[in-house]
């Protein structure tokens, strides 16, 4: 007789078939020509320049956005792309950890955040202040914790939240990749590194709806757009 926990491990030795097929495409495909890459990747190592900050959104992927190819990229995704402030206490910090690793061991010399527009961690903290009886998850909360930290970056827009303002949300998202800005340069060791200019900071906002890339110029604390001809062009081209 077959019970429902046998059911269950008798499932999970296979991937979903969805998978599989995705790695078979790889296999005949990608893998075909950077098989060099990857064998000389694994002798020496990875030494990517550049660290991605992203939000975990499904639909927004730093590699294929930025058409990187493997060992290019240190990519470090959660909810929100958010980062907290420098503490050095006896808590888990897998961000930290993985900046620290990203500016001590690999030695990047950028740092983007990449934030996105539709971001559901932010949508989530708007709603939440529009509406305090928005009820959580789950018991443990653990989303709830996480996207509080975005209190400083609705108090900087200074008005009460509307998460059915498309504009509003799309503001708080912009403020939401500089508060992470914010909060990395909290970091002692970014500080050094930024001061003696072997790393640099950026902050971008790729936008769902029509693949516009923004970049954040901390000169005049403006997001501007990115390959504009470019991006045009693959609209025009999109639509026939």
């Amino acid at each position: 007789m077959t019970t429902d926990s046998d059911f269950s491990h008798e499932r999970s030795k296979y991937p979903p078939r969805h998978l599989v097929e995705g790695y078979e495409v790889f296999l005949g495909g990608r893998f075909r020509s950077e098989q060099e890459r990857l064998r000389e990747l694994a002798l020496s190592g990875q030494k990517p320049s550049t660290m991605i900050i992203s939000c975990c959104d499904s639909r927004v992927a730093p590699e294929a956005i930025f058409d990187a190819a493997p060992g290019e990229l240190f990519v470090l995704r959660n909810v929100a792309a958010l980062v907290p402030p420098f503490e050095p206490d006896d808590h888990h910090h897998g961000a930290s950890a993985a900046i620290e690793y990203a500016v001590m061991a690999l030695k990047v010399e950028h740092i983007v955040v990449l934030g996105h527009g539709l971001c559901g961690g932010v949508r989530a903290y708007a709603d939440s202040v529009a509406d305090p009886e928005t009820p959580p998850l789950s018991q443990s909360d653990f989303i709830g914790d996480w996207i509080r930290m975005l209190a400083p970056a609705v108090e900087r827009l200074g008005v009460q939240p509307n998460p059915e303002d498309p504009q509003y949300m799309e503001r708080l998202e912009f403020e939401a990749v500089k508060l992470t800005l914010r909060n990395l340069r909290t970091f002692p060791m970014i500080q050094v590194l930024e001061h003696h200019r072997h790393l640099q900071l950026h902050g971008a906002l790729f936008r769902i709806s029509d693949g516009r890339l923004f970049w954040f110029d901390e000169d005049y604390g403006t997001f501007h757009t990115v390959a504009q001809k470019a991006h045009a062009h693959a609209l025009k081209e999109a639509r026939f």
